[in-house]
């Protein structure tokens, strides 16, 4: 039986997704599989990997059946995954506790102390970021501090890509796109940086081999086949970090190239073939060979609206039975009667603490400007127009640390609403090209596999082949007037209020 297919697995914030697409990129059946995110304290934001994989396997068993495809026809497997996690496993592969995940900021305290007695020149000069409590560092040595009978027990930490890939294949890898998760990470060459380790007292032991993320470290085992459908033998690259592939799946694989993230989360991607590191964004290596990106990861993306939805759209679901229109497609109507600039509200989407630039876990979602005569369209463009200007700073600071973006390339929810997607043109006054498909990120894993099988020759081949634009966004240059006064408001709302979102 030939081998025509590549598998694509995402582990993100709120669900799987996988994916199986042919040598053309074409999406030939897809499944999701949901698992909650638990919140036991204030701060606090963690997950159960186990139940990541079992969520992966039935999404495979899904798409194997709903596309009529046997296993054998797989040439291979790629995965990625939702940075930052910590994933503490024994000798024997189980999972000592929950791993807290990107959102989670329990570890400030110890950021502050590690910054202090390090130096977090010292710390940024090694690792190429700033050591905060959403990564992967501090997490681990919260776990030495406040659960020193799982720390005890550690063989490996793990990324969420490495663990399912590991369930898959039996190997423990670390790939080097996730590598800037862990500060003991020399981001100029990619490896493990031992002094640092013994500096923050990581136990490099620990920190599984780092390998590419389009090699394959191993082979569907025979218990993994049993749970997941696929076939015994079946190749699995390392596969890398979400909002990497994501990047690759949009298409993004040259210098100057910008991947624009409009899922959960949202902010950007720039590539490049140089080291560029900025304190107040995120540097990490392309999943891409010899280049690296310049990200802004901000917390507000379409989760802003997922909220919004959630508490405030009652009527809008009542009338999706009577008009069909969904309630995400009635709220970007009224949204679109309201002017730009929103007659002066501004939204502050910092509704999870925020990312970078500003690095603020206590950070708050604030709407400002409220008046007799704002309605519910001005709350929903305000929340669009909100993580556009997110956006914004992210890219300014990127270019003032010499990366500049040029053209846009959107991917995930947010993509789909013309209205938000032309909203973040206008306010960036970059053009935004949205690719056809909106499976990007899990594109991207099955485009690792399939260089990494050689499936596809090299990635530029991968990326003519299964990269199409479906539209193109152009910035107004009247709107863009306006949104630069609301761009001041919004640098200034937060100046004001910083001293206001702190800890208790």
């Amino acid at each position: 039986m030939s081998k025509d297919y590549l598998l694509g697995i995402d582990i993100g914030t709120s669900a799987c997704k996988v994916a199986i697409f042919n040598k053309n990129g074409k999406v030939m059946a897809s499944a999701n599989g949901d698992y909650p995110v638990y919140y036991p304290h204030e701060g606090w934001a963690q997950q159960k990997p186990d139940e990541w994989w079992h969520a992966v396997c039935g999404a495979i068993c899904e798409c194997l059946k709903t596309g009529n495809i046997s296993g054998e026809q797989i040439a291979g497997v790629g995965i990625d995954g939702q940075s930052w996690s910590a994933i503490a496993i024994d000798h024997e592969g189980n999972v000592l506790t929950d791993t807290p995940i990107w959102m989670d900021t329990r570890a400030q305290e110890i950021c502050d102390r590690l910054n202090n007695e390090i130096g977090s020149e010292n710390i940024f000069n090694v690792a190429g970021n700033s050591l905060q409590p959403s990564y992967t560092t501090a997490k681990i040595l919260w776990y030495k501090e406040n659960m020193p009978e799982v720390y005890n027990k550690i063989y490996k930490i793990l990324q969420s890509n490495s663990f399912i890939a590991y369930r898959l294949t039996g190997a423990i890898t670390q790939d080097l796109s996730q590598g800037y998760g862990l500060h003991c990470f020399d981001m100029r060459t990619g490896t493990w940086d031992e002094v640092m380790c013994e500096k923050m007292g990581i136990p490099v032991d620990f920190l599984p081999e780092i390998v590419a993320c389009d090699k394959v470290v191993g082979t569907v085992t025979e218990e993994a086949a049993a749970q997941s459908g696929l076939t015994v033998g079946t190749p699995v690259v390392a596969g890398g970090l979400d909002a990497a592939c994501g990047t690759l799946g949009a298409g993004v694989i040259h210098p100057g190239e910008t991947q624009e993230q409009g899922g959960q989360a949202g902010g950007m991607s720039i590539c490049t073939d140089t080291y560029k590191a900025d304190p107040s964004l995120i540097l990490g290596y392309h999943v891409v060979p010899g280049k690296w990106l310049l990200q802004g990861g901000t917390t507000g993306g379409g989760g802003v609206m997922r909220w919004f939805e959630h508490e405030f759209a009652d009527y809008e679901r009542m009338m999706k039975e009577e008009t069909g229109a969904s309630s995400l497609d009635q709220l970007n109507e009224i949204a679109e009667k309201v002017a730009p600039g929103c007659d002066g509200m501004v939204f502050l989407p910092y509704m999870s603490g925020e990312r970078s630039p500003i690095w603020n876990p206590y950070a708050k979602g604030v709407f400002y400007g409220l008046d007799f005569a704002k309605t519910k369209g001005h709350m929903v463009r305000a929340c669009m127009e909100g993580v556009a200007l997110s956006l914004r700073h992210n890219l300014e600071v990127a270019e003032e640390a010499g990366a500049d973006a040029e053209v846009l390339r959107a991917m995930g929810g947010s993509a789909n609403s013309l209205l938000w997607t032309q909203i973040k043109s206008d306010i960036t006054g970059k053009p935004i090209v949205v690719p056809a498909s909106d499976t990007a990120t899990t594109l991207g894993a099955a485009i690792l596999a399939g260089v990494g099988v050689g499936f596809y020759k090299d990635y530029d081949e991968a990326v003519s082949l299964t990269v199409k634009e479906t539209r193109r966004h152009e910035p107004s240059p009247e709107n863009k007037a306006v949104y630069d006064k609301t761009y001041q408001t919004y640098l200034e709302l937060y100046k004001s209020l910083a001293h206001m979102m702190t800890a208790k």
